[in-house]
């Protein structure tokens, strides 16, 4: 078997630990320590994230969404597929580094989505970007870390707590979605998106879509019209 090559490191701001890009033929894995984060290979569930949600939007023309994560791409370019052409799309990203590598050595595993004319980049803390919105977005999609459970960033969990869910539906418009993305289910978030004042709906997606892999968890927690 082909061994990997490693292309490239970053350091994750403000904690000094560092993500790692490799290739192996035409795969690709960005690992933490010994934690993959995610493959070229596995990405069903991410793509089947953005689809049930932005599938429910009212308003698929001119939505505007806020995606916490840009990985490689692979959310961000479902979002694009099932919205319309005066959709906005804003990716909050972390690593400065995971932005660059999308728009050059990753940047045709998904089909170069931030080209697209209809999304912006905000390189800083999602959470940061959420509390300084009110009543502004139709969607939030959060495919952080491993999901309410982080493994890489302690500073991750802050989004998934009461305070950051009650931030998240003040930041969404009324009728509006929360969407997140978690390898594993967890009882006690689906009860703290219930207690932030969300209709809570439960999905289970294969990682490799069609083609099978273990199943992970969505969350849509949607907020209501008054």
């Amino acid at each position: 078997m082909r061994p990997w090559e490693l292309l490239d490191t970053a350091s994750v701001p403000g904690e000094g630990s560092e993500l790692r890009l490799y290739r192996r033929g035409d795969e690709y894995s960005i690992k933490s320590g010994l934690v993959e984060l995610m493959n070229s290979r596995v990405h069903g569930s991410e793509d089947a994230l953005a689809e049930l949600a932005c599938r429910q939007l009212v308003d698929h023309k001119q939505s505007k969404v806020l995606i916490g994560g840009l990985g490689m791409g692979f959310t961000l370019a479902a979002a694009l597929q099932n919205l319309g052409a005066e959709a906005e799309l804003e990716v909050a990203e972390l690593v400065p580094a995971v932005v660059a590598w999308n728009r050059t050595l990753l940047a045709e595993v998904a089909g170069k989505p931030l080209n697209d004319k209809r999304v912006s980049v905000h390189e800083g803390d999602v959470g940061q970007l959420i509390r300084s919105q009110s009543s502004h977005y139709d969607a939030i999609l959060l495919d952080v870390d491993n999901g309410p459970e982080g493994l890489t960033r302690k500073e991750n969990d802050a989004l998934y707590s009461p305070a950051g869910l009650k931030a998240a539906m003040r930041a969404l418009r009324p009728g509006s979605l929360l969407g997140v993305w978690s390898i594993s289910p967890d009882r006690g978030f689906s009860e703290r998106l219930k207690r932030a004042g969300f209709a809570v709906e439960e999905h289970r997606a294969r990682a490799r879509g069609r083609h099978g892999g273990g199943r992970h968890m969505i969350w849509l927690g949607k907020k209501g019209q008054a």
